[in-house]
């Protein structure tokens, strides 16, 4: 074991005077410091630190868990999980064996001149070309250190540094309220140029507004609304769904659920997000979850892998340092296809392009109704201007079934890597 992180070390040893043998610690550190710029102008400059301890025990196998930030005395947190402990059942224990997996990162804060200087750009450069937009942004430098230890012997640690930057620029005409917004985060050297670019091509196709077209017909999603979909795949493909019987696709292990050309990976070293380890300390790994619209595997933590009768997939995270670590997944990697974007709207005769959408989107039943925020109208293959007061509804399960193209536009929305879509037979409501 990696001598580096003290308090968690005394945390094992203190337990193991009070003869508990099965005790896990789990310990966040982060650094971040962001720089803020409201209606076109730099706003503030903050800084933020954060520490904090998750220690999970077994007590004559009843689980405790005890959560502190900050500046903590071992002994009390023993006794807070403890005493959460006698409030337990029994349960199967889960602790990973004995391993040493180390994942560090450097890399040199950026000087807060080029941050602001990159944010000054971005807005100059829009309202350039539209005066009458008002910008606003954030730029943030974040360091997170994630180190997990057990009574097993095992020694996990990750740093991951990364620089996010978003942007979002309102246009008011009269009645007509627009707003677009685009972002990225990385691990690179970072320019705003492709962030700018997107967004001067969204304003340029929403300088007009024209009615939807109504009734059935197909839309394109760009990856930044195509989420909406994969969201309700994820979260059927989810092991813990599968045990408790609410995924549709409980039972379709091998069986064919959407169009053939579909593929799906969790590929967990793809950067920027990519993640070594889960928070119980199992490896990441890459995972075929639909190959040829058909289902290869599901996505599994520790106590769900035991439930499904397989083994762990690498994917037990915590959603929040006070919460059990649950089924999730990393970097979700659909397979691209062959058009670009300008040629799927070439092929297109009367359609919406879907980009931004308003509220959430479907449930595990796959069944939404969502209205559309930021969308365009495509008329005999050409864009004809920005659609207002639309929605659109349809499946999930259905519309992959009814998927007439994908692009080859991969792009990050979130940790899913997606190109733009086209579905068939959605309802379109102007």
């Amino acid at each position: 074991m990696k001598h580096q992180d003290i308090v968690l070390e005394q945390l094992l040893a203190l337990a193991q005077t009070k003869g508990l043998s099965e005790v896990e610690a789990y310990r966040v550190k982060s650094y971040s410091r962001p720089i803020f710029f409201e209606a076109n102008r730099l706003k503030q400059i903050e800084s933020s630190q954060s520490d904090g301890i998750a220690l999970r025990l077994w007590r004559e196998g009843c689980p405790g868990l005890a959560v502190a930030y900050g500046e903590v005395a071992a002994e009390d947190l023993l006794e807070k999980a403890i005493a959460v402990s006698h409030l337990n059942s029994p349960e199967t224990i889960e602790l990973a064996d004995k391993n040493n997996l180390i994942y560090t990162a450097e890399a040199k804060e950026p000087p807060i001149e080029k941050l602001i200087a990159l944010g000054k750009e971005a807005i100059a450069t829009i309202r350039d070309a539209y005066p009458e937009v008002i910008c606003s942004a954030e730029l943030a430098w974040e360091e997170e250190t994630t180190v997990l230890v057990n009574s097993k012997g095992l020694y996990c640690e990750h740093t991951d540094i990364s620089l996010s930057y978003y942007l979002a620029v309102e246009w008011v005409r009269g009645e007509d309220f627009l707003a677009i917004y685009d972002g990225e985060y990385t691990k690179a050297e970072f320019t705003s140029e492709k962030v700018i670019r997107e967004i001067m091509k969204r304003l340029e196709w929403a300088k007009s507004n024209v009615s939807p077209p109504t009734g059935k017909a197909p839309v394109l999603f760009t990856p930044n609304a195509a989420t909406m979909l994969w969201s309700t795949v994820a979260d059927a493909l989810n092991g813990k769904r599968v045990v408790e019987g609410s995924s549709p696709w409980s039972e379709s292990l091998g069986k064919l659920v959407m169009a053939d050309h579909l593929t799906l990976w969790q590929k967990p070293d793809f950067k920027p997000y990519d993640c070594p380890f889960d928070d119980e300390g199992t490896p990441t790994q890459n995972l075929t979850l639909i190959d040829g619209g058909r289902i290869e595997q599901f996505y599994s933590d520790r106590t769900t892998a035991r439930k499904l009768g397989t083994q762990t997939t690498g994917n037990g995270f915590r959603p929040s340092l006070s919460r059990y670590p649950t089924p999730d997944l990393v970097n979700l990697v659909i397979e691209e296809g062959k058009a670009s974007f300008s040629d799927l709207v070439s092929q297109l005769d009367r359609a919406i392009i879907v980009d931004q959408i308003l509220g959430g989107g479907a449930d595990i039943s796959g069944d939404f109704s969502v209205n559309v925020d930021l969308g365009y109208r495509v008329e005999k293959g050409e864009i004809i201007g920005r659609v207002k007061d639309t929605m659109v509804a349809g499946n999930v399960y259905h519309a992959l079934k009814q998927v007439q193209a994908l692009g080859n536009d991969l792009s990050w929305s979130g940790s899913c890597y997606t190109p733009s879509i086209v579905v068939e037979g959605l309802s379109i409501v102007g």
